[in-house]
């Protein structure tokens, strides 16, 4: 795992290069701080599953949404409606506390003579959602990515997640919810559009 350069505001004695890898023997340093004892026979492979778990949960770095985003003209030409795909799993961690928060996205678009699998929608989700990240901007960057690659007539994006900065520490409020959204194109305009993704977005008849 790489750490980030120093830069006007973190001075090179208080921030590696970026040369510097973050490596097991930094986690144990991290569980002696915290008071632990690394060769505690239970935390003996921690560093090594901890620094594991951090590679999957931030591989969205690696990721370019643009490979992610095959379109498909064949078959499209003749549909204009709405295309949802909702209770898209959302796991992510807070820039703040690196926390973890979590819940589900709807994604809705409709074509202007392009579709794109239905699996690449769930794909660019996890794609900005392994990153350190803050709800408000993962909505965004998933609608502004979509409208840039497929260039559909509209987007809607709704995401509703549970922070774990929130209910376990701070004001300690469990079950609660953040929603956001993002609504581009004829989606902005359209009164009946918008109604009509945030209804089905919401499961409602």
């Amino acid at each position: 795992m790489k750490l980030i350069p120093a830069t006007d505001e973190h001075t090179a004695s208080d921030t590696p290069s970026s040369h510097t890898e973050f490596s097991e023997n930094d986690w144990r340093r991290l569980l002696q701080h915290l008071g632990e004892d690394p060769a505690r026979q239970g935390l003996l492979d921690t560093p090594k599953r901890v620094e594991k778990a951090w590679r999957h949960w931030t591989a969205g770095y690696a990721q370019d949404p643009a490979d992610i985003l095959k379109v498909f003209e064949d078959g499209a030409e003749q549909y204009n409606e709405l295309i949802i795909v909702r209770n898209i799993p959302v796991y992510s961690h807070c820039e703040h506390h690196l926390a973890p928060f979590f819940g589900t996205a709807t994604i809705g678009y409709t074509p202007n003579g392009k579709i794109v699998g239905l699996s690449k929608l769930t794909r660019l989700v996890d794609c900005f959602a392994r990153r350190l990240q803050v709800q408000e901007r993962l909505t965004i960057q998933i609608a502004e990515t979509l409208m840039e690659h497929v260039a559909p007539l509209s987007v809607g994006v709704l995401i509703q997640c549970r922070h774990m900065c929130m209910e376990s520490r701070g004001i300690q409020t469990p079950g609660e919810e953040t929603v956001t959204s993002a609504l581009l194109g004829e989606m902005r305009t359209n009164l009946g559009l918008r109604n009509e993704f945030l209804t089905l977005a919401k499961g409602l008849k």
